[in-house]
């Protein structure tokens, strides 16, 4: 039953990271207001793939390649797929970003699943 929750949680901070990425300008949730700050941005960013990575992570342990090519290719095919809404401008620096914070959840959550126990098999 542990699994499904996983996939469910990951399916979840998917769908609102894919909304988030994809809606207009005038209908993207903020933290702070539309006229925030672009540290605040960077940090949304940061935290919303930080989550992602560690979801996947958890999803897959052990697998740290297939999770870190599978939140890049996320970042990445959400960033191109931005240039398709008139309001969005895709940057490459924004998927460093995203790619970053998902690396970073990727890390602390093998980390935290290296001091776990393991079942016996």
């Amino acid at each position: 039953m542990r699994r499904n929750h996983l996939i469910a949680a990951v399916a979840i901070c998917l769908a609102l990271i894919i909304y988030a990425t994809l809606a207009t300008l005038a209908g993207r949730p903020a933290l702070a207001g539309h006229a925030e700050a672009y540290w605040i941005v960077v940090i949304e960013r940061f935290s919303a793939y930080c989550v992602l990575g560690f979801l996947l992570s958890f999803l897959l342990p052990g697998r740290f390649m297939l999770a870190s090519t599978l939140v890049v290719a996320v970042a990445a095919g959400l960033e191109v797929m931005q240039a398709l809404i008139p309001d969005r401008d895709p940057r490459i620096i924004d998927v460093f970003q995203k790619a970053a914070g998902g690396t970073v959840g990727i890390i602390l959550a093998q980390t935290i699943l290296a001091f776990l126990p393991r079942p016996p098999s």
